[in-house]
């Protein structure tokens, strides 16, 4: 059998060295159009801070090794102009020789990923423009940036890659301006959760402008829609990535809508003889059942090896995708799975959602801090949806955790009665996940009621009753401006201050302490009690970032992060 191979990053790479396994005698050829295989394509914003200290290293493994080790062709330089599907060929040129010449197939695997998008703006062609799509790519900047004269860095995009590139470039003590059109970064996270990071790009110095987009360029000075110039001496544009699907368009395959390649379970196109995998082509939902597109390093690799598999007449479950992603944002490290709220609004599918910020680990032991964690679940049936957690700890293992279970159908229940690893260094009895997951329980039951902090500037602006149950020293260095203090401790004591005849807010600092007090007054004949999911952490991070960049009215008296 003869197997060629377009693209040689990870679902290529991933393609070529499952088919060597299965089958030895196999005559495998991988092409692609760039200088590099096989390179961390996930890790070169990181060359741009020196946390990787050389281009090479980006690159894992080249030809010669793909000869030795696997005795697989990697063509590099090799571009792919056409496919041939009736006499089963490929019209290939390599740019090194400038030469073109045809190579016969027995089955085709299709891996190109996708493009860097770079949209038609007035006067981009005068800017000083880079994108960070490959491997020269980050090469070609960061040699301009070691060249000298470049101090001020506009990255367009608020992507994965743009907050990548954003952070490492700060870190490398450049000035970085990062413009996103949409109202937020990073559209895996809910826009309360990702408020956590607005804020933690603007105290590393970040200019983050959001709901704002690029009209013109003037050299590397961009002009936005809302009127604001920003100046810059370069400009990275990470604005999205669309499928590298020219080949299998002009070739006639399937696409769909958006262009990307239509494949079946077994990642077959609509030629039986040819498959494709990573980020070209559509997938689907686990969680909706509809088509999507997922452009991750994971994912390519498992589709590149149930390709290979059908390929050699192995068995595949395609049991679909839910996306798992994570990112570190200086000093937070963030992590989403599943389906956001948002997603679950578009999608149609009734959902609730739990807010908690525990501590990550025994506050006793050194570097114990909060989690914020946000649980996502369908409302009536509780099976989880999604989970989003971000701290300055492991908030990567929480949405793991959460990621094993979505895969497997589970329950805010099973959450709930999860054992996990417990010692204090690590994490505490009752984990995020659980912790959440008993409140998401209670909502279910009808326990009690709560509203969001996205709801409390409405509340303070209609003069809504807010109490806060902290103690008095916590209520005297900040609290909600409208907000009455009863502590807990001496809630039972003074039930007479606390109105019947119209609803009540409660909150503490992280939504325990209001919990309990929620419980007490409704034990106490009080029918219209509310807890303020988040508390007094969550509506600081919510609120900060808007006060701050709107120079609005803010509704505390001072914030509170810790």
């Amino acid at each position: 059998m003869k197997y060629l191979i377009v693209g040689g990053v990870a679902g290529g790479a991933g393609t070529a060295a499952r088919l060597r396994r299965l089958d030895e005698s196999a005559e495998i050829i991988m092409f692609d159009k760039g200088p590099y295989v096989s390179y961390s394509n996930c890790s070169l914003p990181y060359r741009l801070s020196g946390t990787v200290d050389q281009t090479e290293k980006l690159v894992l493994m080249d030809p010669a090794r793909f000869a030795s080790q696997y005795k697989i062709q990697a063509r590099v330089n090799s571009e792919v102009l056409s496919i041939d599907r009736a006499a089963k060929a490929v019209t290939v040129k390599d740019l090194e020789q400038n030469r073109e010449y045809r190579e016969s197939y027995d089955k085709l695997i299709l891996a190109p990923g996708a493009n860097a998008v770079v949209p038609r703006i007035p006067g981009i062609e005068s800017a000083n423009l880079f994108t960070v799509k490959t491997v020269p790519d980050v090469a070609r900047l960061q040699d301009a940036l070691q060249a000298g004269g470049l101090q001020k860095v506009t990255v367009v995009g608020g992507g994965f890659i743009g907050v990548e590139v954003a952070v490492n470039l700060r870190e490398a003590g450049y000035h970085v301006s990062l413009v996103e059109a949409a109202p937020q970064i990073l559209a895996t996270y809910d826009y309360d959760m990702v408020q956590i990071l607005h804020k933690e790009l603007l105290d590393h110095g970040v200019d983050l402008l959001v709901g704002d987009r690029a009209v013109s360029f003037q050299g590397s000075h961009m002009t936005l829609a809302s009127g604001r110039v920003v100046e810059g001496d370069a400009v990275v544009m990470a604005v999205g990535v669309t499928p590298d699907t020219a080949l299998a368009r002009d070739a006639g395959l399937e696409l769909n809508e958006k262009g990307a390649i239509v494949v079946d379970p077994s990642y077959r196109t609509s030629d039986p003889d040819i498959y494709a995998v990573g980020d070209a082509i559509q997938v689907y939902s686990a969680l909706t059942g509809q088509p999507m597109q997922l452009a991750l390093a994971g994912p390519a690799q498992k589709q590149a090896r149930q390709a290979a598999d059908s390929i050699c007449g192995r068995p595949v479950r395609n049991t679909g995708y839910i996306g798992s992603s994570c990112i570190k944002v200086f000093d937070y490290n963030a992590a989403s799975t599943g389906l956001t709220a948002a997603q679950c609004e578009k999608a149609g599918i009734p959902y609730d959602f739990v807010y908690v910020m525990p501590p990550d680990r025994v506050s006793l032991m050194p570097g114990s801090t909060p989690l914020h964690y946000k649980l996502i679940y369908q409302v009536p049936t509780g099976r989880v949806l999604g989970v989003q957690a971000i701290s300055e700890g492991d908030a990567p293992k929480r949405a793991d955790i959460a990621a094993t279970l979505i895969k497997f159908g589970g329950t805010v229940d099973d959450l709930r009665d999860l054992e996990l690893c417990y010692a204090p260094p690590f994490s505490t009895a009752k984990d995020a996940g659980n912790n959440a997951a008993l409140v998401a329980c209670n909502l279910l039951e009808g326990a009690f009621r709560q509203v969001k902090v996205s709801q409390v500037r409405g509340l303070v602006e209609s003069g809504a009753c807010i109490i806060d149950v902290r103690e008095p020293g916590e209520y005297a260095k900040s609290h909600i401006k409208t907000a009455v203090n009863i502590p807990l401790s001496q809630l039972r004591s003074r039930l007479e201050e606390v109105p019947r005849d119209r609803p009540v807010y409660l909150h503490c600092r992280s939504s325990q302490r209001s919990y309990n007090a929620c419980l007490c007054l409704q034990a106490h004949g009080f029918t219209n009690v509310y807890n303020i999911s988040g508390s007094y952490l969550g509506i600081s991070f919510y609120e900060y970032f808007n006060d701050v960049t709107q120079g609005r009215e803010p509704i505390l008296t001072d914030y509170n992060f810790n």
